[in-house]
Protein backbone atom coordinates (compact mmCIF):
# COMPACT_ATOMS: atom_id res chain seq x y z
CA UNK A 1 0.00 0.00 0.00
CA UNK A 2 1.16 3.43 -1.00
CA UNK A 3 0.34 6.80 0.71
CA UNK A 4 0.88 9.78 0.16
CA UNK A 5 0.79 12.85 1.90
CA UNK A 6 -0.18 16.60 0.40
CA UNK A 7 1.73 19.46 2.37
CA UNK A 8 1.52 23.39 1.15
CA UNK A 9 4.07 24.26 -0.93
CA UNK A 10 4.72 26.49 2.02
CA UNK A 11 8.68 27.07 2.95
CA UNK A 12 9.77 27.24 6.66
CA UNK A 13 11.66 30.33 5.96
CA UNK A 14 8.49 32.24 5.38
CA UNK A 15 6.44 31.30 7.87
CA UNK A 16 9.37 31.96 10.39
CA UNK A 17 9.91 35.50 8.92
CA UNK A 18 6.51 36.16 9.05
CA UNK A 19 5.88 35.62 12.85
CA UNK A 20 9.15 37.51 13.49
CA UNK A 21 8.08 40.49 11.43
CA UNK A 22 4.39 40.39 12.69
CA UNK A 23 5.85 40.58 16.41
CA UNK A 24 7.64 43.17 15.42
CA UNK A 25 10.55 41.53 16.53
CA UNK A 26 14.25 42.27 14.73
CA UNK A 27 16.28 38.68 13.80
CA UNK A 28 18.97 39.58 17.26
CA UNK A 29 15.76 39.74 19.32
CA UNK A 30 15.29 36.14 18.69
CA UNK A 31 18.77 35.27 18.48
CA UNK A 32 19.19 35.76 21.77
CA UNK A 33 16.40 34.15 23.00
CA UNK A 34 17.25 30.80 21.36
CA UNK A 35 20.90 31.23 22.71
CA UNK A 36 22.54 31.22 19.29
CA UNK A 37 24.69 34.24 16.88
CA UNK A 38 22.16 36.08 14.94
CA UNK A 39 24.35 35.18 11.78
CA UNK A 40 22.61 31.67 12.51
CA UNK A 41 19.09 32.38 13.21
CA UNK A 42 19.44 34.71 9.68
CA UNK A 43 20.61 31.51 8.16
CA UNK A 44 17.10 29.98 8.73
CA UNK A 45 15.37 33.27 7.54
CA UNK A 46 17.44 32.88 4.43
CA UNK A 47 17.11 28.93 4.03
CA UNK A 48 20.43 28.39 3.96
CA UNK A 49 20.38 26.20 7.60
CA UNK A 50 17.83 24.14 8.99
CA UNK A 51 17.58 24.19 12.80
CA UNK A 52 17.34 21.28 15.24
CA UNK A 53 14.59 19.87 16.74
CA UNK A 54 14.87 21.57 20.16
CA UNK A 55 15.07 24.66 18.44
CA UNK A 56 11.75 24.32 16.46
CA UNK A 57 10.03 23.29 19.73
CA UNK A 58 11.55 26.57 21.40
CA UNK A 59 10.22 28.88 18.04
CA UNK A 60 7.28 27.36 18.22
CA UNK A 61 7.00 28.02 21.65
CA UNK A 62 7.90 31.20 21.35
CA UNK A 63 5.66 32.19 18.77
CA UNK A 64 2.45 30.28 20.23
CA UNK A 65 2.42 28.06 17.38
CA UNK A 66 2.86 24.50 16.87
CA UNK A 67 5.98 23.04 15.11
CA UNK A 68 4.11 21.59 12.24
CA UNK A 69 2.42 25.01 11.82
CA UNK A 70 6.08 26.25 11.40
CA UNK A 71 6.77 23.16 8.93
CA UNK A 72 3.98 24.18 6.74
CA UNK A 73 2.47 21.32 8.07
CA UNK A 74 -0.95 22.62 9.37
CA UNK A 75 -2.75 26.13 9.31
Amino acid sequence: MIYIICVKEVNFKNILKELRRDANLRQKDIALFLGVAESTYSSYEQGRNEPDLNTLVKLASYFNVTVGYLLGLED
